[in-house]
């Protein structure tokens, strides 16, 4: 999506939106979404890009876990706490900490393949390249 057409919706689109059957018809979600459009543009424009924010808790290098099991893959950790906590603090809303560790995984922030995964291996190996 746009993310600058998003941080420029106002109260007529807020309105239109809350009647489009295609999406989830919440006003404080929508008003969410505008608002962490508007805190990701000052993330940009503070870091350079996004991507050097969010990879800078990580030091630029995915995690790398050794889960043997489903179970022992965490929903949240104390850095999806930390990232959650200074998002907020930028203005974002709905990014608790579970929704963080999610993103993080879906980025590959974050290596929470088990073990026995035929993909573990390969993707340790990427988050190890220069």
């Amino acid at each position: 999506f746009d993310v600058r057409a998003v941080a420029g919706y106002d109260s007529d689109k807020v309105e239109a939106l809350l009647q489009d059957s295609g999406i989830i018809r919440n006003r404080l979600k929508i008003n969410a979404a505008i608002k962490n459009a508007e805190a990701f543009i000052s993330i940009q424009e503070e870091f350079g890009s996004f991507d050097k924010y969010i990879w800078s808790f990580v030091n630029y290098r995915p995690l790398q876990n050794s889960f043997t099991s489903m179970e022992e893959i965490p929903a949240k950790t104390e850095l999806s706490d930390d990232i959650s906590k200074e998002l907020k603090k930028r203005g974002m809303s709905f990014v608790g900490s579970t929704i963080i560790y999610a993103f993080m995984q879906a980025v590959g922030m974050v290596n929470d393949h088990q073990t026995g995964c035929f993909r573990y291996n390969a993707v340790r190996e990427m988050g190890t390249r220069s």
